[in-house]
């Protein structure tokens, strides 16, 4: 647990994330785990590439940043298509328990924190959105957790868009 009911709230679905992933693409065939919703989307595999980067370079180090520096030191910039690099050469499965190793180790140094309310209102500085707030960047982790899972689900039924025929209209997500 942490200090404050709202890192508990954040906590409650980033500790869920590895796990969720685990359970929908863990030995599925490549064409789940590879298809995209055309030219420019990512697949399932990209997004845990890029759940894998921002584990590293985004959330905690900015988090840490804050703590440290306040408003005084901007944000590094993150690449958003670092897992491009990052992720050739690894399979699905040695990406999906790099998620996990790299997401308790995160969650387990934020516990330690053991933030405290007043520690939600601090400051530090975006490169592109000025002064953001603790509260605020741990509310965009999560939700970027969550929006992540529906990119990942959307483009796999997606996948089936055609297969489905005429049930397409009554499948909101293939809209």
């Amino acid at each position: 647990m942490s200090a404050t009911p709202f890192a508990d709230e954040c906590l409650a679905v980033l500790d869920r994330t590895p796990a969720t992933l685990n359970a929908l693409l863990r030995g599925l065939p490549d064409a789940w785990t590879t298809a995209t919703e055309g030219p420019g989307t990512w697949s399932p595999y990209t997004v845990v590439g890029h759940l894998i980067h921002g584990e590293k370079t985004d959330w905690l180090p900015r988090l840490d940043s804050i703590l440290r520096h306040g408003e005084d030191r901007t944000f590094d910039a993150f690449d958003r298509e670092a897992q491009f690099r990052e992720s050739q050469g690894k399979s699905l499965s040695q990406l999906l328990d790099e998620f996990q190793d790299l997401r308790r180790d995160n969650t387990a140094r934020l516990r330690a924190w053991r933030l405290e309310p007043a520690q939600l209102e601090l400051k530090g500085t975006h490169p592109a959105f000025g002064p953001v707030t603790v509260r605020q960047l741990l509310a965009a982790w999560t939700a970027h957790d969550l929006a992540h899972i529906v990119q990942i689900s959307r483009t796999m039924a997606r996948h089936y868009r055609l297969e489905v025929g005429p049930w397409a209209e009554y499948l909101s997500v293939m809209k």
